[in-house]
This record gives C-alpha cells, structure tokens and sequence, in this order.
C-alpha cells in the first residue's frame, strides 16, 4: 500500500497545478475548480492500480478530469434550475456592453470564452495545456480528425473575432486616424 501511495505521489500529484489551471477554464469558478480536481484526484486513486506506471500519466488525469466534469454538468442539467425572484431580477438588470479595447489579455479571453464548449475543449488541451492531438483524442474521446478540425475551426473563429476587436480598436485610436483614417 505505501509503494502504490508513493507511486500515485510520483505520478499524479505533481500534476495538480495544471489540473487546478484546466478545472478553472472549465467551471469558472474556483471553488468549483478545487471540487472538480479533488474528484479527479479521488477517481484517479480509486483506479490507480489500472494506470500503467511509464505512460503519460497528465493525459490520463486530463481524461478523469473532463470525464467528472462531464459526469458533473449532465447531472446540473438534469436537475430544475429554481431562483428566488430576486436572483432572477438582478440577474436581467446586469448589463455590460463589451467595448473593444484593443486587444488585450481580457479581449483575448472573453473571444475564447465565446467558443463553442467542443471547440474551447481542444484549444484548451492542445494550445494551453500543449497535449498533442492524439492526446487530446484520448481525453475527449473523439477521433484525431475531430480534433484537428475543432482546432482548426476554433482558431478560424478566433482570428476573425480578434480581427473585429482590433480594427475597431484601430478605427476609434488616434493611431489609427494618423494613419489615413479620417474623422468626417
């Protein structure tokens, strides 16, 4: 029992940082994000003896990690969503228009939160995280194809919404006015 222990320390936990990093892109929210990983961390001793010591130990606690995600979110769906008047007033009277900026960090981030889920998913694991597109296919459990054409169509999608943000950064920016741009 203290070499399994010893070898699951070894194996796994080094890994809780990156983890901690996905289960927060996941559940935005980081409560949500530490119950996420401590679950994967459970599930992932429970079946520690069906790991094979040598493999790629990030990827198969990546594919625990989306897996009790997935596990988590159908059960949330299943489940009647009930709020107080209140939360449900408050909730239709916040408004925040997104006004392009530049492209900052934070435009960066809220044109990726845009993705489709699917897409968020793999550009997450490949671009971020750096799995390679088998891996990937492994953690989500679709072909490589699927993959690599999710990366390609979310890449697509986000150079176009960057695009957007920057030109109409670029068109209200005394730069950009310098630069031909004229005001009418």
């Amino acid at each position: 029992m203290a070499d399994r222990r010893h070898d699951f320390d070894r194996a796994a936990l080094v890994h809780l940082p990156e983890l901690l990093r996905v289960a927060i892109r996941l559940s935005a929210d980081r409560a949500s994000a530490e119950d996420l990983v401590q679950e994967t961390c459970l599930q992932a001793w429970r079946s520690f003896d069906r790991f094979e010591l040598g493999t790629n130990c990030r990827a198969w606690l990546y594919k625990i990690l989306f897996y009790v995600h997935w596990q988590r979110r159908r059960k949330v769906t299943r489940e009647p969503q009930l709020l107080t008047l209140d939360d449900a007033m408050e909730s239709t009277l916040r408004f925040d228009p997104p006004t392009p900026d530049g492209l900052t960090a934070s435009a960066v981030k809220a044109a990726f939160d845009r993705l489709p889920e699917p897409f968020r998913h793999v550009v997450l694991l490949t671009d971020v995280e750096g799995l390679t597109y088998r891996e990937a296919a492994g953690v989500l459990g679709v072909p490589i194809g699927t993959v690599m054409s999710r990366l390609s169509r979310a890449r697509r999608l986000l150079r176009q919404e960057l695009a957007a943000v920057g030109s109409a950064y670029f068109e209200t920016s005394p730069a950009g006015r310098k630069a031909g741009h004229r005001d009418s």
